[in-house]
């Protein structure tokens, strides 16, 4: 049943896991179950009842002190409480009692790609695996510092091509953009554009940032510029919609059918607007979708429009 538990806290499905939990410790041989103790303990934190969470844990170790189980646990509530020195200790008397946990020795990773920049400082693996540790931790500001101090060391010429670097620097900014920091994600791309090799990661990039801080006209250019370059890429048509934001049921079919004009063989733009079309519209342009589709032989048609027959409407009408 334990193994219901931690499947409970590992789907995030914690009030589940609470209840067999529960079930265990209601039993007067279990009640004071350290590794169900510690299981309740991080249903408990998932649900964000911290002081009670760290209440079991203690609760747990005191009855059970050999557990990997609630040492792993402990390690966790004070991971993400930020305390990671107090974690790592956690980490290392779980280790100590379950020397083979794969899962443990990941989450002690921190302190090992601390002790192998220490080792070998001069190495770019060890300040990335470093900074990577910090990103998996969810410690986005302590990852870009690392990352910056790293690129500072680094002696590049604007001119000269070097793909590593420019990996760098594409990942530095990644780190940024899931911090939320998009102004100096966008700042950041422009300053070091030059240095980056992939061109068309940058343009995706930029729209993407551009649509993030509501720049919808210069979003707008970005998405035109992508969707010339490649009229059969999806998410350029999206980024394009939400750029343009249309206001009416009659401006949305509008933007794909300005695609249809510039583009006369694109497939994309005539397959798009059967997603939201309805009635003698949808009708009118499924069915030059599919006269073009079956004109060129394209044998995956029914691929691309297996998606529609979710919709029972569609399928009922037409």
């Amino acid at each position: 049943m334990l193994v219901h538990c931690l499947g409970g806290y590992e789907h995030k499905q914690y009030r589940n896991g609470l209840k067999f939990c529960k079930q265990i410790l209601s039993k007067p041989k279990f009640a004071e179950h350290g590794e169900t103790l510690a299981m309740k303990r991080l249903t408990l934190n998932g649900l964000g009842k911290k002081e009670e969470a760290y209440d079991l844990v203690r609760r747990g170790l005191r009855n059970d002190l050999r557990s990997h189980v609630c040492w792993h646990v402990y390690g966790l509530l004070q991971r993400s409480d930020k305390k990671y020195d107090e974690a790592i200790k956690c980490y290392r008397n779980a280790l100590k009692w379950d020397k083979d946990n794969l899962q443990i020795r990941d989450l002690s990773l921190l302190e090992t790609r601390y002790q192998l920049l220490q080792l070998r400082p001069a190495q770019r693996a060890s300040w990335i695996g470093y900074a990577i540790a910090y990103h998996l931790l969810e410690d986005y500001k302590m990852a870009t510092k690392i990352i910056e101090e790293f690129r500072k060391t680094q002696q590049m010429s604007p001119d000269k091509v070097d793909y590593e670097y420019s990996e760098l620097l594409l990942y530095q900014n990644q780190v940024l953009r899931e911090a939320g920091l998009y102004r100096e994600a966008l700042e950041h791309l422009s300053t070091y554009e030059k240095q980056i090799c992939d061109k068309l990661a940058v343009e995706e990039t930029r729209g993407e940032l551009l649509l993030k801080l509501e720049r919808y006209e210069e979003a707008t250019t970005v998405y035109r510029h992508l969707q010339e370059r490649n009229p059969e890429n999806w998410s350029y048509y999206h980024g394009l919609e939400k750029s343009l934001q249309p206001s009416s049921v009659e401006e949305r079919p509008k933007i794909y059918k300005d695609a249809w004009k510039k583009f006369p063989k694109g497939l994309v733009p005539r397959r798009l607007p059967l997603n939201f079309l309805s009635g003698d519209r949808f009708r009118e342009c499924l069915d030059r979708y599919l006269r073009m589709n079956f004109s060129k032989g394209c044998p995956p048609v029914f691929t691309t429009l297996k998606s529609l027959y979710n919709d029972k409407e569609k399928v009922k009408k037409n």
